[in-house]
């Protein structure tokens, strides 16, 4: 077996540091794609929010309160209405041309609902509230992720320039060696 000369042993030590700063990166990819799949879980599976009846009651109100199959089912509603009390004789009609009980009818729909539709959107301000807070602590954390990131990685640039410098100086001492091992061959065969 041979034994290794100092060259070889500088090129493997060269190679072990290499390989170390190689695994370094690794493991900052490894630790950045875990916490990486932390947050997107939290993200895709929030936490289930809590709603109590009345909660869950004024939600319908307003979705169905604010959709087209209300405003189209009213205007049936109010258009029946208005052509039952005109169309039929006087003393069948319950509610003759000033139409009063139909705005009584619908100032009580508007008082009741205007209270809840508000209760909704109060909770739906509540959520936004709190979806900007979370927005904002994800870019705040995704911003000192960069950051720490950069540090890292000039760190690293560091190390692989330092590593290189070493490199050059260490090649250059061999070249220096082999040089004067050429130079003394050289001297050898001139004097055989």
């Amino acid at each position: 077996m041979k034994k290794k000369t100092p060259v070889q042993d500088e090129h493997i030590a060269m190679l072990e540091q290499s390989n170390a700063h190689i695994r370094k990166l690794h493991d900052i990819v490894k630790k950045a794609i875990a916490e990486e799949a932390l947050i997107v879980n939290n993200l895709l599976n929030p936490p289930k929010e809590m709603l109590s009846r009345g909660q869950r009651i004024s939600d319908k109100v307003a979705r169905f309160g604010g959709s087209w199959k209300f405003i189209i089912l009213f205007s049936v509603i109010l258009l029946a209405w208005i052509a039952f009390n005109v169309l039929t004789p006087k003393g069948d009609q319950f509610d003759p041309f000033p139409f009063i009980l139909m705005n009584l009818v619908l100032s009580c729909i508007a008082a009741f609902q205007a209270p809840i539709i508000m209760m909704s959107q109060n909770r739906q301000e509540e959520k936004d509230r709190k979806r900007g807070e979370n927005d904002y602590l994800v870019n705040l954390k995704a911003e000192l992720e960069i950051r720490s990131l950069h540090q890292k990685l000039d760190i690293l640039l560091e190390e692989q320039i330092k590593e290189l410098y070493e490199s050059q100086e260490m090649q250059i001492e061999l070249l220096k060696r082999l040089a004067v091992k050429i130079d003394n061959l050289e001297k050898r065969q001139a004097k055989d």
